[in-house]
Order: C-alpha cells, then sequence, then structure tokens
C-alpha cells in the first residue's frame, strides 16, 4: 500500500534560497516562451510546466551534481531545476546553434549532459529505460550515482512504466521513478484512464516502496526525494514517488483550438491557483524569517533580469549552417 509522505525538515539557508531562484527560472523562463511563441518567434510546439516548479525542483535539489536525470515531453523546467543556465536553454527553444543541442533538439529534446540531465522525448515514457540504463550504467562503473527518472500519469499506463519498475527492482538499482501526477493526459483526467486513485499503489506489484507527496510543497518533495535518494544510493534499490501536483497551463501551446474543451472546470482553476507552489513557499519563508518581502521581491526582479538576458542571447545567436545537418547524429 503507498503511504503519504508528511515530514519536512528545513535545508540549509543557501539551499532554500536557491530553491526559490530556481522556482522563479522555472515560473519566468516558460512565461516569456510562451509570450516570445505567441508573437511567432519560436518554432514548434511548448508544453510548459507553470504550477509544477515545486515538484520539480524539490526533487532536483535531492540529487548531487554528478547523479543523473531524465525528462520528458513536457521538460523545460527539469534542466533548469537541475542547475542549467537560462541562454543555452532559451537558445535550443529558438533553434539555434548556441543551445543545449546546437538547435536541433528543441522544446521537446532539451538535453543538458553538464548538469546530469541525459534528456527529454516526445515519446511518453520513453526515457524511462533510459533512466534504468543509467542506473545500471552506475552499478557497472561502480559509483554512487542516482537517476531520477521524472514521468507523467499518462505514463504509468504505458508499458515502458512497467518494463522499468520491474528491472530496477529486480536488480536493484539507483533509479528513484517520480511521477508528475497533475491529473490529465493531454485533455483526459486519471480517474477516466486509470484503475487505481493513486500511481504510487503501483509500487507493490514490483516490491519497491511507494511515497505519496504534495506537490505543490517544495520542502516536502525535497523531503521525500532525499529519503528515496539516500535509499537508492545506498544499494537498497529504486523507489516510487507520486507527487500530487498541477498544470495551470493548457496541454501545449501549439495547433490546439483556441477555446480548449471544458475538460477542466472553473472551480477546479481556481481552487488549484489558491495552490501556487511559488507564492506558498514564499509566504512560508517569510513567516519562519528567513527570507525578506523585500528579498524575495529583489530576486524577482534578479531572475527576471537572467531571462531577459537569455532571450537577449538567443536571437543574437547564429541558426545551424546547412552542412551542420548530420553533426553530433551519427558515430
Amino acid at each position: 500500500m503507498a503511504r503519504e509522505h508528511a515530514r519536512v525538515e528545513w535545508p540549509p539557508n543557501e539551499e532554500r534560497r536557491e530553491m526559490l531562484r530556481r522556482m522563479f527560472r522555472i515560473r519566468f523562463f516558460e512565461e516569456r516562451a510562451s509570450s516570445i511563441r505567441v508573437e511567432a518567434k519560436l518554432p514548434g510546439v511548448l508544453h510548459n510546466s507553470i504550477g509544477q516548479e515545486a515538484e520539480i525542483v524539490g526533487a532536483c535539489m535531492a540529487l548531487r551534481a554528478v547523479d543523473y536525470m531524465t525528462g520528458n515531453h513536457r521538460s523545460h523546467g527539469h534542466p533548469i531545476g537541475k542547475g542549467a543556465e537560462l541562454p543555452p536553454l532559451m537558445a535550443e527553444l529558438f533553434g539555434k546553434k548556441t543551445g543545449v543541442c546546437r538547435g536541433k533538439g528543441g522544446s521537446m529534446h532539451l538535453a543538458a549532459f553538464s548538469v546530469g540531465s541525459l534528456g527529454e522525448s516526445g515519446i511518453v515514457g520513453s526515457l524511462m529505460p533510459v533512466a534504468v540504463g543509467a542506473g545500471l550504467s552506475a552499478r557497472l562503473r561502480g559509483t554512487d550515482q542516482v537517476c531520477l527518472c521524472f514521468f507523467g500519469d499518462g505514463a504509468a499506463n504505458c508499458g515502458p512504466f512497467h518494463e522499468s519498475l520491474n528491472l530496477a527492482s529486480v536488480w536493484k538499482l539507483p533509479v528513484v521513478f517520480l511521477c508528475e501526477n497533475n491529473g490529465y493526459a493531454i485533455h483526459t483526467s486519471q480517474a477516466q484512464t486509470t484503475a487505481v486513485a493513486d500511481i504510487a499503489q503501483r509500487a507493490s506489484a514490483y516490491n519497491i516502496p511507494g511515497v505519496i507527496v504534495d506537490g505543490q510543497d517544495v520542502l516536502a518533495v525535497y523531503d521525500v526525494v532525499s529519503m528515496a535518494v539516500a535509499q537508492a544510493r545506498s544499494g537498497a534499490g529504486p523507489m516510487l514517488v507520486e507527487a500530487k501536483t498541477y498544470r495551470y497551463c493548457e496541454h501545449s501551446e501549439f495547433g490546439e483550438p483556441a477555446d480548449p474543451p471544458p475538460y477542466r472546470s472553473e472551480s477546479e482553476l481556481v481552487l488549484w491557483r489558491e495552490k501556487d507552489p511559488i507564492e506558498i513557499f514564499c509566504a512560508r519563508l517569510e513567516e519562519a524569517g528567513h527570507l525578506s518581502r523585500e528579498e524575495i521581491e529583489t530576486m524577482r526582479k534578479e531572475v527576471l533580469s537572467e531571462v531577459d538576458e537569455a532571450v537577449a542571447f538567443a536571437e543574437r545567436s547564429p541558426v545551424p549552417e546547412p552542412h551542420e545537418l548530420h553533426d553530433d547524429v551519427y558515430v
């Protein structure tokens, strides 16, 4: 039976500040990318994670710099949460050669090896076996690295989910599987597609722990993922963590009707807006005396400037040359 996790410990002061800074970076990066796409400056599609910043940052901050991470199609935030710089990420969205994938990956295929981000994919669930491979690699090389694997509730109904959890459990690999359960696979609610109420319940089928955590609470996520990472690093095997979260934006920002189908009620949106993870964390920091309102506002302005600089970097960067088409594709 999956259990809920509620214990929360304050991380050190510098980590608390960095948590908030990275949450701001994700929110402002994606808001800016969205506005630029409306201006038709970005090619392709955007899948933003606005509203999910706490579970991304809380989980990534529980890792070491040398640990690995895999994302999914909604993954601008994951490399940011792991510590990647904004300019190369923004340049990748623009399709520029200074991007993290030299302009060939785009929004759904970011990879930032410098921070251990092994990649993302538009194919739902496809990075789960990659995460298992990263865990196996660490085992074979004799390191104590851990791989954090992000996936959505929709991916939990795909074959790679079951294959990956089973193999990781059998071999006791150092992988933490984190389900970002925002309640919807595109426009379809979890209740319409999934027999169990909680994805974490499925952990018992693979003889691993399953834990549910409030995905809007960055400290709670940090706490439970730290516990899962410690278990994985010790050789005790994987854990399945389910973060209950929500996306405020639509599934994607390209190719959808101007008025999306009414799959979410206005009252539901209002309820989750009241659980804004950034506002919750700011209030807790201020209440505990860790950061003043002035310090928080200063940080907001600093991060907005970082995003401005990232956009300027992307705009002045060159596009890839035609002769570079096959570079980095074949060995």
